[in-house]
Order: structure tokens, then sequence, then C-alpha cells
């Protein structure tokens, strides 16, 4: 039986989640109740017209910043500078930039009108983080999350043109390291960040490490 969150706030312990990774139905998207499921390696992932389902993934893909990929065509592209590179200068821009974006096998989105007006409030409250990159003055690529003492949790990203997101996720992720970040949380598995250095590890390999650098 999947629990169903009331008014109260609490989440039940991330390790008695689905075998699928459900941990819990219900509650909102207040900021408190956000910041209470980042600090417990749990996250809200639904689609429109669904009730809210909170969610803490076995395996959960991770990348140390240190153990970042850069393959030698983005490294010709940074000499180039190819692109410049903002932060925090145009968060709704950018979350609405990956609601709206077309993914391949993916119809509609996940990020709701309710999740994008959630992430706005954290990042007004100084919670979530923009990544933003421009052509010129265009946004063509970017990326948010939100950061728990030494964890970033990235959300989504999003590219116009080609390059565009990793040569943004990689300047964050250097950025980051040189910031004090231990651990960017990438939540599922997927090969473009396995190209880059993130690696699986085990739900409570990711908690434990949770623990320890939250704060």
């Amino acid at each position: 039986m999947i629990p169903y969150l009331g008014d109260e706030l609490n989440f039940p312990s991330a390790e008695r989640s689905t075998p699928r990774g459900i941990v819990a139905i219900g509650g909102d998207l207040s900021p408190d109740r956000l910041m209470l499921a980042y600090r417990n390696g749990i996250f809200p992932w639904f689609n429109e017209n669904d009730p809210i389902i909170w969610w803490s993934l076995d395996p959960r893909m991770v990348l140390f910043p240190e153990r970042i990929k850069i393959s030698k065509s983005m490294r010709s592209l940074f000499k180039k500078n190819a692109f410049s590179v903002t932060y925090n200068q145009a968060f709704s821009h950018v979350i609405e930039c990956c609601k709206s974006m077309d993914r391949e096998g993916q119809e509609g989105t996940w990020i709701t009108n309710e999740m994008q007006e959630a992430y706005i409030r954290l990042h007004k409250l100084g919670y979530a983080y923009s990544v933003e990159v421009w052509e010129n003055t265009d946004l063509v690529g970017g990326l948010y999350g939100v950061k728990v003492g030494k964890v970033f949790s990235g959300e989504s990203m999003f590219s116009k043109v080609s390059n565009a997101s990793k040569y943004g996720f990689i300047s964050f992720v250097q950025k980051a390291h040189h910031d004090g970040i231990k651990l960017i949380d990438c939540q599922q598995e997927s090969s473009h960040l396995k190209s880059l250095g993130a690696e699986t590890i085990s739900r409570t390999q990711y908690l434990d490490l949770l623990m320890k650098w939250r704060g």
C-alpha cells in the first residue's frame, strides 16, 4: 500500500518505497515540503491531472564533479568560447523552455503549471538554481535544479542548438566543483549523462552521501 500524504509535513522513509521507487502520493508542492523531500532523497514527478507522486529511485544516477568527462569535440567548443554561460539570470525562462521542449518518445511534459510555479517559488527563496547558455543574445540551452548543502539535484535541461545543454552542464559542473559541491544527483539513468561521467549507485549509497553532505 502506497502511503498517501495529508496536511502533516512528513514523508515515509525513502528506503520503504515500492520496487518502482514510489515513496508516497499526495501532499502539496509548498517550499517546505519540497525541501524536506530533497533533504531526504525524494523528488516529485507526475503528469498533468495525476496526483503528486514522490519518488526515490534505486539505483540512482549521480555525478561526482571531479569525474566529469569532456570529449575532444566539447573541449574544442570551449576553446572557441562557442557559447556564453550565466547563472540564475533567467530562471523562469529556463524552466519554461524545459517545459515546452519537444522530447523524443515523450508526449506532453511532467513540468506541469503547478510544478513550474513551485520551482519558481523555490528559486525566489534561494533554493533552486538555473544555468543559462547563450548564443549571442539568444537563450539556446540551460538547466535547473535544487541545492541542498553540498548536493545539487538536477531537474531538467534543454537544448535548442547542438551541444548547448552539454556546454552548460559541463560549465556548471566545473563551477560546482570549485564551489564545493560534492555530488550532483541526476535522478534517472540516461546515456546522455553517462557519456558525461555520471554513474549509478544504490539508493542506500546515495542516501548515505546525502546525509553526509546535506548540511
